[in-house]
C-alpha cells in the first residue's frame, strides 16, 4: 500500500505544532510543582561543574544533563555559597543543595522554569527522530500519527522537563544507534564523525551508555551478514578492518569527550573550593566485589586513564545496581523481580498506545502472511526487521537489561524502549485503507489527548485502567513511577484552606526539596533515611493532620518495611522502655541514645503506617501525598495501644473501606 503523502507545508506545520505542543505541555505543568527528588542534586552538581570546575558532587548521574539543566543558573547569575566547609569536605550534595537552592536568595522557582524549558528540548529531539523514522516507512500520515502519540504521552511529558538524565539518555540511545547504522551503510568521514561525537556525548549522559556497546556490535553484525555474506574473502576482510578502525576511532573520540567534560583534570576536587576529604560515598563502600573488577578500577585510577569523578560515578552505579529496596503490588524486595518492568509498562502505558501497538503489529504480520510461501514470508520479515534494525536492537537490548536488573525503582528506566513502539504505531494509518486508517488514527489520537488532559498536570501519576487508575496507583508502584516529591505547592494550597486554627501538621515527605520554602509549616515525621536531614524525635504524637507521601506510606526504604509482625512489636516495646530511662552521660552513651531514638522513630512510623495503609485518607494531593485527619484515639491506638487494639483498629478500617 502506498504511504500517505501530504503537502510539504502541511507536514512541516503539523510537525512544528506537535513538537511545540509537547514542549509547552511539559514545561507549563511544572509551574505548580516542586522540584523532583533527583533535581536538587542534579542542579547542584551541574552548577558546581560550571562555576568551580569541581566534580565531587553527584558524579553518578551524568555530567552533560546536569550541566545542561544548570546552564540557566550560570547565565542568570545564581549564587552558590561555599561557607559550609563540612558539607563540601564530605561532598554532601544534599546539604550543599539545600543551601544553594533554598537558602541563598536564589529565585529557585524562576530559575527552575528556565531549566525545565531547556531540558524539554531533549524530548523535542526524540519526537523529531520518531517522526523521521516513522515517515520513512509509513509516509507523512504515519509519521504524524507516531509523533502525535509521542507528544501526548504522559510518561514523556512527566520526565521531559525534569533535570535528570532519563530523557537525555533516551534521546542518545536513539540518536547514537541511528547515526551508527547510517555510518555502517555510508562509511564516510562525515557520518563517522557524527556517530563518534554522539557516542562520546552519550558517555557523559548516563552510565547505562555501556549498553551501546552490544547495540553497536549487533548492528554491525546485522549490517554485514545476510546477502553480504556472499562477498569475497578479501572484501569481507577489508570491511572488517574498516569496522575495527571505525570502532577504535569512536572509542578515542568518546575518551577525549569524557576528559573535556571533566576539564582535562583527573582530580575531582578543584582548588579554590573548600578542601575535600572524600566523596559522599567512599571508594571502600562501592568497591566491586569481583577481584578482577576491583583490580581494573584500581589500575584505571592509578594510571589516571579516566577522570576520578567519572570512575567514582561508574563504581557507585555498579554498586547501587546490585540491590535496592523496591515495592510491587504489596511485595517488598531488594533484588527486584524479572516482571517489574513488563508490569510497569503494562499499567503505565495509555490504552490508546497499547491498542495502536497491537493493531499495528497485527497489520504488519498480516501483510507478511499474505506474501506467499513460508520461505518468502520469513525473508520478508527478516528484511523488514533489518530495515528498522536500530529500533529493534535498542528495544531488545534494553528490555533484556531491564528484565535482569535488580534496580526496580521506576518506570522511567523504560523510556528508551518507547520510540520504537511509536514508530511501529505508524502502521495503523499506513496499512489500513485510507479512510479506515484516518478514522482509526484520529480516534486513537483523540483518545490519547483526552487521557493526557484528564491527568494533567500530574503526568507522573498516570496509571491506566488495568491498575485502577491513578487513585489506586500506590497499591502497585511508588517511587519515581508515582511519587517523586513534586506536590508541595498543592499541599501548601490545601493546608491554607483546610487546616484548622492551631491544628498540628505532621509531614513525612519523599523528596529533597525544602517544604518550608513552599510555605508549609509542619513537623517532620520519619524523614527519608538516606537524605542527611536533622531527625526530630517527637516524644508524643498528637491529633492533627498527617501528610504522608505514598512511598513513605509503603515504607519502602525503611529497615522495617512490610507488614507489622510480632517480632517487630516486641522490639518496638523494648525500645520504648529503654528510651524512658535516662541515657548514659558520655559521648558514647549519647550516640547510642541517638541511634536508639532513630530506630524507635522508624518503628513507630512503621506501626502508624500499618494502620494508615488501610484507613481511607481524608484528602489526596496529586495522587502522591495522602492526608489523614487523625483523632487522639486513633493516634493512641496506632502508636501506643496494645497489639490487640491495633489489630482491631485495622480490622475496623478495612471493613469501613468495604462499605458501599
Amino acid at each position: 500500500m502506498t504511504p500517505h503523502r501530504l503537502p510539504p507545508v502541511v507536514v512541516t506545520a503539523a510537525v512544528a505544532t506537535l513538537l511545540a505542543l509537547h514542549w509547552w505541555l511539559g514545561v507549563t505543568a511544572t509551574f505548580k510543582q516542586s522540584l523532583a527528588f533527583d533535581e536538587v542534586s542534579h542542579l547542584t552538581g551541574g552548577f558546581a561543574y560550571w562555576r568551580f570546575n569541581d566534580y565531587r558532587l553527584q558524579p553518578e548521574n551524568g555530567n552533560l544533563p546536569q550541566r545542561w539543566g544548570a546552564l540557566p543558573w550560570l547565565l542568570l547569575g545564581a549564587h552558590m555559597p561555599t561557607d559550609n566547609k563540612e558539607a563540601w569536605a564530605r561532598s554532601d550534595v544534599w546539604s550543599v543543595g539545600e543551601e544553594f537552592l533554598f537558602g541563598s536568595g536564589n529565585d529557585t522557582l524562576y530559575l527552575a522554569a528556565y531549566s525545565h524549558a531547556l531540558m524539554t528540548l531533549w524530548g523535542v529531539g526524540i519526537g523529531l527522530l520518531v517522526f523521521m523514522w516513522s515517515r520513512r516507512f509509513w509516509g507523512d500520515a504515519g509519521g504524524l500519527f507516531s509523533l502525535a502519540l509521542f507528544s501526548l504521552c504522559p510518561n514523556f511529558l512527566a520526565h521531559g522537563p525534569l533535570v535528570t538524565s532519563d530523557m537525555t539518555m533516551a534521546f542518545f540511545f536513539l540518536a547514537c544507534t541511528t547515526a551508527w547504522w547510517r555510518h555502517l551503510h555510508r562509511p564516510t568521514f562525515g557520518t563517522g564523525l557524527l556517530s563518534a561525537l554522539l557516542l562520546g556525548l552519550a558517555c557523559v549522559v548516563k552510565f547505562s551508555c555501556i549498553l551501546l556497546a552490544p547495540m553497536f556490535l549487533l548492528l554491525a553484525l546485522v549490517r554485514y551478514t545476510g546477502h553480504d555474506a556472499s562477498s569475497s574473502v578479501a572484501t569481507r576482510r577489508l570491511r572488517a578492518g574498516r569496522l575495527i578502525f571505525s570502532m577504535l576511532v569512536h572509542l578515542a573520540v568518546a575518551w577525549v569527550i569524557i576528559w573535556v567534560f571533566f576539564g582535562f583534570r583527573y582530580s575531582a576536587f578543584a582548588p579554590g573550593v573548600p578542601a575535600a576529604e572524600r566523596f559522599y560515598v567512599t571508594w571502600q563502600r562501592i568497591a566491586p566485589a569481583s577481584e578482577f573488577m576491583r583490580w581494573l578500577f584500581e589500575r584505571t585510577r592509578d594510571w589516571h586513564l579516566l577522570p576520578e569523578a567519572y570512575l567514582q560515578g561508574l563504581a557507585f552505579v555498579l554498586s547501587a545496581a546490585q540491590q535496592r529496596g523496591a515495592f510491587l503490588n504489596g511485595e517488598y524486595n531488594t533484588m527486584g523481580w524479572w516482571w517489574f518492568f513488563p508490569y510497569a509498562f503494562l499499567v503505565k502505558t495509555p490504552p490508546a498506545q497499547l491498542l495502536a501497538y497491537l493493531v499495528a503489529s497485527g497489520l504488519i504480520v498480516k501483510g507478511w502472511w499474505r506474501i506467499g510461501p513460508p520461505a518468502e514470508r520469513w525473508r520478508a520479515a527478516g528484511n523488514g526487521l533489518r530495515a528498522v534494525a536500530p529500533l529493534v536492537v535498542v528495544s531488545g537490548v534494553y528490555w533484556a537489561a531491564s528484565i535482569t536488573s535488580h534496580l526496580n525503582i521506576g518506570h522511567r528506566h523504560l523510556l528508551p524502549v518507547y520510540p520504537a513502539l511509536f514508530v511501529l504505531a505508524g502502521a495503523v494509518v499506513a496499512r489500513l485503507p485510507r479512510r479506515a486508517g484516518t478514522v482509526l488514527g484520529m480516534g486513537l489520537a483523540g483518545w490519547a489527548l483526552a487521557t493526557m488532559l484528564v491527568i494533567r498536570p500530574h503526568y507522573l501519576a498516570y496509571f491506566n485502567v488495568l491498575a485502577g487508575g491513578p487513585t489506586q496507583a500506590h497499591y502497585h508502584l511508588v517511587d519515581s513511577s508515582l511519587d517523586w516529591g513534586q506536590e508541595l505547592p498543592g499541599l501548601a494550597e490545601w493546608l491554607a484552606v483546610h487546616r484548622r486554627l492551631g491544628e498540628p501538621v505532621y509531614l513525612s515527605y519523599f523528596g529533597s526539596a525544602n517544604y518550608h520554602y513552599y510555605g508549609i509549616q509542619a513537623q517532620e515525621l520519619a524523614p527519608y533515611p538516606l537524605v542527611p536531614q536533622p531527625l526530630f524525635w517527637h516524644s508524643r504524637l498528637e491529633a492533627g493532620l498527617y501528610c504522608v507521601s505514598v512511598t513513605m506510606l509503603r515504607d519502602v526504604y525503611s529497615p522495617w518495611s512490610g507488614a507489622w509482625s510480632l517480632d517487630r512489636e516486641k522490639f518496638y516495646q523494648e525500645l520504648r522502655r529503654e528510651a524512658a530511662s535516662p541515657p548514659v552521660a558520655t559521648p558514647e552513651g549519647m550516640m547510642e541514645r541517638a541511634r536508639q531514638l532513630w530506630r524507635l522513630d522508624r518503628l513507630r512510623f512503621a506501626r502508624l503506617c500499618q494502620y494508615l495503609r488501610v484507613r481511607s485518607p481524608d484528602a489526596t494531593i496529586g495522587y502522591s501525598i495522602l492526608i489523614y485527619r487523625l483523632s487522639a484515639a486513633e493516634i493512641h491506638t496506632a502508636v501506643d495501644g496494645t497489639l490487640h487494639e491495633l489489630s482491631t483498629a485495622v480490622e475496623h478500617a478495612v471493613q469501613g473501606n468495604r462499605q458501599p
